[in-house]
């Protein structure tokens, strides 16, 4: 069946896009204001798209028509934020960020979280995420009057001790650190459990095959 997105609302997009781009990682964005204060916000309209330069991105939306939420304002000033990631143990409490606070409401500290600081920007990270990443803003490309995609480069990234395999080698314990997505739906999340291993097949095998 064809969608014609020049023919369908907004909603629709959304929609047909949320349902069949899936599982999407989650960005779990701390940033701060001028003043130094803290928000945090889970976005799913993200991922990684260069290791040279290392470069995330994320989509930001607003509420409404010119309005970027806090977290786009935050980083339009600053030009500073982590993006931490999401696993199983804590979606409940990303769940709680993702409420529509007022200004004044502290996030993190309605959903039980705790920071400690990063070491190359003065944003802190939560520590109770499995990874972080901190970031310094690349490129901000504006794509509506409420909505920008935040290209971020990666100054350093933190990965708790227990998903290390070997520090020198860079091996993570992937399967280990149990992250969650983004899936169809209102509310609707997957887990990275139910994994498969398929390798590349290279030219010489290809030729080879009977």
């Amino acid at each position: 069946m064809l969608f014609d997105f020049d023919k369908i609302s907004v909603l629709d997009r959304y929609k047909l896009l949320t349902s069949t781009v899936v599982p999407r990682p989650i960005a779990w964005v701390v940033s701060h204001d001028e003043n130094g204060v803290l928000n945090a916000a889970p976005f799913s309209f993200f991922n990684v798209f260069s290791a040279e330069p290392p470069v995330m991105v994320i989509g930001i939306g607003g509420r409404k028509p010119g309005d970027a939420k806090d977290t786009g304002a935050n980083i339009r000033v600053t030009g500073e934020f982590v993006i931490n990631l999401v696993n199983y143990d804590l979606a409940q409490a990303m769940n709680i960020t993702a409420i529509d606070f007022p200004p004044d409401i502290d996030e993190l500290k309605a959903a039980g979280l705790t920071t400690v600081p990063s070491t190359r920007i003065k944003v802190p990270r939560i520590a109770e995420s499995p990874v972080a990443f901190e970031c310094e803003r690349f490129q901000t490309i504006e794509i509506a009057n409420d909505r920008a995609l935040v290209m971020a480069r990666i100054v350093a990234i933190h990965v708790a001790d227990a998903y290390v395999m070997n520090q020198e080698r860079c091996y993570i314990d992937t399967p280990k650190l149990d992250l969650i997505g983004r899936m169809h739906g209102g509310g609707g999340y997957s887990t990275t459990r139910d994994l498969f291993e398929m390798k590349r097949i290279t030219v010489e095998e290809w030729d080879a095959r009977d």
